[in-house]
């Protein structure tokens, strides 16, 4: 009966939100609050399945069931492509200080694990046409992931792309270990010569992959948000491309646009 598995989710919700249960709490088993409740197994598994639609617990492949802990929340503005370019030209002491995931989390460097993996791969026909290359050229496919320390899941997924023909003038481009860059991407181009003009971003939002939605750890019904992000450098040319995949319960995107006064 739906108030039967609706009481469960009461109970175990105010437990949760009193802080009786806290944070990283293993619940009982099945059997256990099936017998507490005085209701079947289905009627039980529906009702915990309410608190894990809603984010607040979460189960883990053979080990049990847990209360949630809530992910670090992370604000991404359009502000930080400027500060991320100002930094560039810094002296490399400084751009080692912190980086764009500190700046959008409010944490420090070594708050952070960071992991970068290189791949050669041909481009693409979409890929191609924005970099102006022919198809089948090769890219350097960078994936990124950065976890917030105290967490088992990356604060976001990140690819990146950038034609090798463009980078291979600088050998230490093309290397994983090189990875966190202090500076970034921005800095990165920087050794080139190449400065940024503006950077066009987009986004949509679509279910996640079964990969997504394990690798991130989302809840049941939650989204993920794809930011494609396109570089132009002062030549009018796209100089590199990623793919964002922002977690949908714990992102916030804030855009301002300054407008010019009449």
């Amino acid at each position: 009966m739906a108030n039967q598995y609706e009481r469960i989710s009461t109970d175990l919700r105010r437990q949760i939100t009193s802080g009786e249960l806290a944070p990283g709490d293993k619940l009982p088993a099945e059997t256990a609050l099936a017998d507490h409740y005085g209701v079947s197994l289905p009627t039980l598994r529906q009702g915990v399945g309410v608190l894990q639609a809603e984010g607040l617990i979460e189960k883990q492949h053979g080990r049990g069931t847990f209360v949630r802990r809530r992910p670090k929340s992370v604000t991404r503005t359009n502000d930080r492509h400027q500060w991320e370019k100002d930094r560039a030209r810094e002296p490399e002491d400084v751009r080692r200080k912190t980086g764009a995931t500190e700046h959008d989390t409010g944490l420090v460097i070594n708050d952070l694990i960071f992991g970068a993996e290189y791949d050669q791969v041909p481009a693409p026909a979409e890929l191609a046409d924005l970099f102006g290359i022919e198809e089948g050229a090769i890219l350097l496919e960078r994936t990124y992931r950065t976890r917030y320390r105290e967490e088992r899941t990356p604060i976001h997924l990140v690819r990146s792309y950038l034609p090798l023909s463009l980078i291979s003038g600088n050998p230490d481009l093309l290397r994983a270990d090189s990875e966190p860059w202090p500076g970034g991407t921005q800095n990165q181009l920087y050794t080139l010569g190449i400065e940024l003009d503006r950077i066009v971003e987009t986004f949509r939002a679509r279910p996640p992959t079964p990969d997504e939605s394990e690798e991130l750890g989302l809840p049941v019904g939650v989204s993920v948000v794809v930011l494609r992000k396109t570089s132009y450098d002062t030549d009018d040319r796209v100089v590199e491309v990623s793919e964002v995949i922002l977690p949908g319960d714990r992102t916030e995107l804030v855009y301002t646009t300054k407008l010019n006064r009449w």
